[in-house]
């Protein structure tokens, strides 16, 4: 570390982190966390276009009508090649319309570009392409699929990516012969021909699947994860958190948690047939559990669950949120796709074991049987043998430390820094 920071002094290496947004969504914490472990040894600042707080290493391109018309204008095109229907119209992002940023002095002063998710309207393929030109460092962390397939952010079981793009599942029909998916593929691949790129995946998963892309040929690919600060989401007085937040002390409690609990890739479907589950066959154990559920609509959800419901609006404040988890005894995320999820790393971090889907990172972060459980991929009798396996007191205790040292091992920011500080130093 030593080394590296006489190479990579703060005075001299400048970092710019892009991303659609400051604080909403899995990414843009991600990034944020990642921006504001760096700053202990380099300059880094983040330019959003959608800012949620004053924070002076945070700014913003200039707010107006023009960037509300741009989104609609990218929905529009999208609405209208998958035949009007809204159906899996956010699915995909076609980066049509966006915001030259490289006039901006936060560019100029910047020697290393890192990008983030930028879709939705926020930076075009003709503005990716006037970054790749501008002959700055280029980094990109994957978050999703987006920047090695066509349009999609999460293809599935598809694999047109390998080779190129065409006939999008996620689109209805090529619209008066325009195919969409192979237009913005090829487009991306002359895009990306004219820099060296390095790709970060936040998962072995992704980093795996971006290889193998057409799109990433010639580049480098590596994987890095997100980093957490351990000391803020650590364990605490479980009795005394669940005071704090209101919540019983006499049951075993599960937290599950979305933006929007609606949403069907979060799988919440698997979590309520799993509480049916445990209700029918496991009585008396039922009656010695209750579901926190948080995120907007959550109190629809009761209704779908044969157990105790605790709802809670959905959560923004980072410190009501670590009491949560140090409620609960243990974190579900059945949802149906994901890359590295924040919330299983910080649930793990404050010593809640987790039980989730064998999908995407999930198992690089979940050790099955030794820190949570890895259900079978949209098996919900799995999930419910999962959630009474983690729950045993025999084990408990066992698999809330390894769930700690599981994230300080691998997801502290101390590891996850030097290995940034190693990509930045050899482009």
């Amino acid at each position: 570390m030593h080394l590296l920071l006489l190479t990579i002094a703060p005075e001299m290496t400048k970092i710019l982190f892009i991303n659609t947004s400051e604080r909403v969504g899995g990414a843009a914490i991600a990034a944020g966390r990642l921006m504001h472990a760096l700053r202990h040894h380099v300059s880094a600042r983040m330019l959003v276009r959608d800012r949620q707080t004053d924070h002076l290493s945070v700014s913003t391109i200039r707010s107006s009508w023009l960037l509300t018309l741009k989104f609609l204008w990218e929905r529009l095109v999208i609405f209208l090649n998958n035949g009007w229907n809204r159906h899996q119209v956010f699915a995909v992002d076609i980066a049509n319309m966006g915001t030259d940023i490289t006039k901006m002095k936060e560019f100029n002063h910047a020697d290393i570009i890192h990008l983030h998710w930028v879709n939705q309207g926020f930076l075009s393929l003709r503005n990716l392409e006037a970054i790749l030109r501008s002959g700055k460092q280029i980094v990109i962390t994957m978050h999703d699929m987006w920047y090695f397939t066509g349009i999609c952010h999460h293809a599935g079981t598809c694999t047109k990516y390998e080779t190129g793009c065409d006939h999008c599942p996620f689109l209805a029909r090529p619209f008066l012969g325009y195919d969409l998916a192979k237009r913005v593929f090829q487009k991306k691949k002359t895009v990306y021909q004219q820099a060296s790129i390095t790709f970060v995946g936040c998962s072995e998963w992704i980093t795996h699947l971006a290889q193998r892309s057409a799109l990433t040929q010639g580049h480098r690919v590596v994987s890095i994860p997100n980093p957490i600060d351990t000391d803020t989401f650590a364990p605490t007085d479980k009795a005394e958190a669940r005071r704090a937040c209101q919540l019983p002390t006499d049951r075993h409690l599960i937290l599950f948690t979305s933006r929007r609990i609606t949403d069907e890739m979060k799988g919440f479907q698997y979590l309520a047939e799993a509480c049916r589950l445990i209700h029918s066959q496991h009585p008396e154990a039922a009656k010695k559990i209750a579901i926190v559920v948080v995120g907007l609509e959550s109190d629809q959800m009761k209704e779908q669950v044969d157990l105790d419901v605790y709802n809670v609006d959905y959560v923004e404040n980072e410190a009501k949120m670590i009491q949560l988890y140090n409620a609960v005894d243990l974190f579900v995320t059945p949802s149906l796709q994901e890359n590295l999820p924040n919330t299983i790393m910080e649930a793990m971090s404050c010593g809640t074991p987790c039980v989730g889907f064998h999908i995407g990172g999930i198992p690089e972060m979940i050790d099955h049987q030794q820190n949570g459980y890895v259900a079978d991929y949209r098996n919900a009798q799995d999930f419910a043998d999962g959630i009474l396996w983690a729950l045993d007191s025999d084990r408990y205790d066992t698999l809330s430390q390894a769930a700690r040292q599981k994230v300080l091992t691998c997801y502290s920011e101390q590891q996850v820094v030097k290995r940034f500080l190693e990509l930045y130093e050899k482009p």
